[in-house]
């Protein structure tokens, strides 16, 4: 008797696991085909500048559309630098689109595809409520395969990557998970049981196996609302860098976040900051960063600042706290433009912070030589990669724009040499350049030297 009641009990438990399991894959199914019809494989032609010159490139990456009127969302790092993006549907019709806004700081991009008739789209969940252990799929064109799904679980909600490079997303903890994220499902939708996309699939960690990160989809949804109305995304910043409050004490209820450098360029300078400060709060807002992971929610906070903003910052020197007034100035762009001139053999790109601090700029202006063609005009009359045009016969440069605007005149003028005024470290000289490309060139004569610039 008791042989046959364990029988039964072996019985019953073995069939519930099997209903369980069924009705697991059953959701799973359904949350992905409610994505699916969604999903993009991006093939974006990009256009790289090599020695001077342009050249094109094929990429892959994948991306979902959020509106039957066809925008598509991905990463900035698959569609940010593309000329031209041709979209594969799910239905492998191809269809081209353009490039409406991107955020390299979050690595977000947003694109529109090229059509008339309404199409499928995801929706967007929440971010906010996700915990470990949840099961999460990842969606995408792993390799250039695709429609690929794969599952997993969330690993952790809030992890800190503490790098740099392109992909440095000072705003966000990530989404970490160990559905396979693969080179190709970057700008894939992470979805949830219920179908809804939590996450933009980002990155994997080199050397390991299914260790994927997503940006949060809360994070990505502000960004995607600014690129629709504006095609970028406008933050506040203060000109400081923070560090969390552990590399000054350990004490539990440490308050602040540790002013760790100040721009010489910024408005936290001239406001009096300086580094060693512990900033306490801004506009009476807590700016409280204990440890590393609670860095991206402050910086996050600051940059939500309307830029032009007079704000009131509460910091703690020594033993005296005090409070300091500045108004914020906006963040630059993290990548600098870039531009071909053809007809000199060369490219340029506008000057990032980190160009006017190692060259020592006292403002802003100038443009930087980023490639020169091997035998072309530029490279006969000197111009280098690193150099910073800062004059062209005798009027300054006050960014690309304007570059490229005398660059043109003196093209239509028919002049046969143009004068450059020229940077590069600690060296200043003129860089004569003539037009003709056919005749021989001066070098460039050497104008003043100082001494050596200390690399950051």
């Amino acid at each position: 008797m008791r042989k046959t009641m364990l029988c039964a009990m072996v019985l019953v438990y073995a069939a519930s696991g099997c209903v369980t399991t069924a009705g697991m894959q059953s959701t799973v199914v359904r949350a992905k085909d409610k994505v699916a019809p969604a999903l993009v494989h991006i093939r974006p032609v990009k256009e790289v500048f090599a020695g001077g010159k342009r050249e094109e490139v094929l990429a892959l990456g994948s991306g979902f559309i959020i509106s039957p009127d066809g925008y598509v969302v991905t990463n900035e790092h698959v569609a940010g630098e593309a000329d031209l993006v041709r979209c594969v549907l799910y239905n492998q019709e191809e269809v081209d689109a353009e490039v409406v806004g991107v955020d390299p700081y979050t690595d977000i991009a947003l694109l529109k595809l090229a059509v008339d008739e309404p199409l499928p789209y995801a929706l967007l969940g929440t971010s906010s409520t996700l915990e470990a252990g949840q099961t999460v799929l990842a969606l995408g064109s792993p390799h250039g395969l695709a429609r690929s799904v794969s599952l997993g679980i969330v690993s952790v909600t809030d992890r800190y990557l503490d790098d740099t490079g392109d992909m440095v997303s000072p705003y966000n903890n990530w989404i970490q998970t160990d559905a396979a994220i693969n080179r190709g499902n970057s700008g894939g939708p992470l979805v949830n049981l219920k179908g809804e996309v939590v996450g933009v699939n980002a990155r994997m960690l080199a050397g390991a196996e299914n260790v994927g990160f997503a940006i949060p989809i809360d994070i990505a949804r502000e960004v995607i609302d600014a690129l629709q109305r504006e095609g970028r995304v406008r933050r506040s910043r203060l000109g400081v860098a923070l560090q969390e409050m552990t590399r000054k004490t350990d004490a539990p209820d440490a308050r602040g976040v540790i002013v760790g450098d100040v721009d010489q360029l910024g408005p936290a300078i001239e406001a009096g900051l300086r580094p060693g400060d512990v900033m306490l709060s801004v506009n009476g807002k807590p700016t409280n960063a204990r440890f590393a992971e609670h860095l991206p929610a402050v910086r996050k906070m600051i940059a939500d600042i309307p830029v032009g903003s007079e704000v009131a910052i509460r910091i703690a020197r020594g033993d005296e706290e005090r409070v300091i007034t500045l108004v914020t100035d906006e963040k630059s762009a993290l990548k600098a433009h870039e531009l071909e001139f053809t007809e000199w053999g060369f490219t340029a790109s506008e000057l990032t912070p980190i160009m006017v601090r190692r060259a020592q700029l006292a403002e802003r202006l100038g443009v930087a030589v980023s490639g020169t063609r091997p035998g072309g005009i530029a490279a006969k009359a000197g111009l280098q990669e690193g150099d910073i045009i800062l004059e062209v016969d005798a009027e300054t440069v006050q960014d690309l724009a304007h570059f490229r605007r005398l660059y043109r005149q003196r093209l239509d003028s028919g002049a046969r040499l143009t004068m450059l005024w020229v940077k590069n470290g600690a060296l200043t000289r003129f860089v004569l350049v003539k037009h003709a490309p056919d005749e021989a060139l001066p070098a460039e004569q050497p104008a003043e030297q100082g001494g050596g610039l200390d690399e950051e």
